[in-house]
């Protein structure tokens, strides 16, 4: 019995690792959008912009579709973490003491896993707020592009104008 204990424990704690290691891909990703963030500001406002439009667009949805395997994964972690709980529960009923440790080990695990919850919760919902900016960032430039397309267009006219009157005079 204890043999399948240590078994058990060592299965929450390799699940932890893996929360750990999930946490800390989700901190790069957060990093990853912070440099796209960067990348997009530094952009010229015409030709290059076009192309990263599409290029950022594809990086979000990858960025969000990940986000999503990631809350996946939390589930069915939290479905495993329940199962296991069940089956110590039933293991450790006729040990009194062993069992509350167990019950405060249980706790504390599921107090982790709700805080990872939450994390990867806040994560989406910052990188929702990182998509917006974007699609109003690029608007914006959208903006500014056609206006200085449409001060390009009056300058030649004017320019056009110029010569015209050069050539009368």
């Amino acid at each position: 019995m204890e043999e399948e204990f240590s078994e058990m424990r060592n299965e929450l704690q390799s699940r932890d690792g893996l929360w750990r290691r999930i946490q800390l891909e989700c901190q790069q990703l957060h990093a990853e959008l912070l440099k796209i963030k960067e990348y997009k500001d530094m952009q010229e406002i015409q030709t290059k912009h076009q192309s990263s439009r599409v290029q950022l667009t594809e990086q979000l949805e990858n960025k969000n579709a990940e986000f999503l395997l990631f809350a996946e994964s939390q589930e069915c972690q939290q479905e495993e973490l329940n199962k296991i709980r069940n089956h110590v529960y039933r293991e450790e009923q006729p040990h009194g003491s062993e069992q509350e440790r167990m019950k405060t080990e249980i706790s504390d695990l599921t107090e982790e896993l709700h805080q990872k919850e939450i994390t990867i919760a806040t994560i989406m919902e910052k990188a929702t707020l990182l998509e917006r900016q974007l699609k109003m960032e690029l608007e914006t430039k959208d903006k500014l592009l056609a206006k200085q397309q449409l001060l390009e267009l009056r300058y030649e006219v004017i320019k056009s104008e110029n010569t015209h009157l050069k050539l009368m005079v």
